[in-house]
């Protein structure tokens, strides 16, 4: 083929195709550019629901990705190429991407219910699956949590929205369940005056909100009270602290004393003397 030949070809591929390879750039450009607004007023609508800021990143990537997708099919067609088999190919690419991913994808799918609904969020104390600590990390597919003994615990969150989640921070107080023994030789009226005076002298304690002073149990060797108070969050543990030091040094100045377990032994004489003979 001679130089003329394929100047012919080229002038004639130019006619043929020139305006579909404009029109295909043109949409490349408006498609991207339409992708990456639509993208930023989906991340805002998000941020307008509160949703997390990991998981709007994520979202906005997966539709971002989707759309251009969806506009490299269309410019395809545009030259006349066959799109149904890729369209085939990527549905049997997802299919079997789902079937070996099926545990992680129910992970994923629990870890964007908890940051859309919020069941918990970072720096609650929570307790799930038998483990207990605070939430350090939300992730997609785990959450983390830190244990009272600074271990990380690494936690599926399919595990998680599947079974019971007790969170300790949500409600912003937590109550106090104590119970506290004397003697069956003690006064209940002087103990029980002793425990309200504690109570009320215990720094943080939410009286507000009411507390309980009653006797719960007569237990084997004991008489004892349940003490129920309110505490925030941040003050929960201080103040449980503060009251059982203050109520034994409390009981020791007025007398009153804290039992602990005994067996009292009964010897029968007829018992000791055939022991004797």
């Amino acid at each position: 083929m001679n130089l003329d030949g394929i100047l012919e070809r080229i002038q004639e591929f130019i006619a043929l195709y020139a305006l579909d390879v404009v029109g295909a750039i043109l949409t490349l450009i408006i498609g991207f550019w339409l992708i990456s607004r639509l993208s930023k007023l989906v991340d805002k609508a998000m941020e307008k629901r509160g949703i997390d800021v990991s998981l709007r990143g994520f979202l906005t990537s997966i539709v971002s990705i989707g759309m251009k997708i969806l506009l490299l099919l269309s410019v395809a067609s545009m030259f006349g190429i066959e799109v149904t088999s890729f369209v085939a190919i990527f549905s049997a690419l997802a299919f079997a991407i789902g079937l070996a991913l099926q545990g992680n994808l129910a992970n994923f799918a629990s870890g964007v219910l908890i940051l859309v609904f919020k069941f918990y969020k970072i720096g609650d104390f929570i307790k799930t699956q038998g483990h207990a600590g605070t939430v350090r990390e939300i992730q997609i597919f785990h959450t983390v949590l830190q244990a009272l003994d600074n271990r990380l615990i690494i936690i599926p969150n399919g595990g998680i929205t599947s079974n019971p989640i007790e969170n300790f921070t949500v409600l912003g107080m937590r109550r106090h369940d104590i119970s506290v023994g004397i003697g069956y030789d003690d006064d209940i009226d002087q103990a029980k005056a002793a425990i309200d005076k504690v109570l009320k002298e215990t720094p943080n304690v939410d009286l507000e909100s009411g507390y309980d002073i009653f006797v719960n149990e007569l237990g084997d060797s004991s008489v004892n009270f349940a003490v129920r108070f309110m505490a925030k969050n941040e003050d929960f543990w201080p103040a449980y602290r503060y009251f059982m030091e203050h109520i034994k040094k409390e009981f020791d100045a007025q007398g009153i004393g804290i039992p602990y377990p005994q067996m009292d032994v009964h010897l029968h004489r007829e018992a000791e003397e055939n022991a004797e003979s």
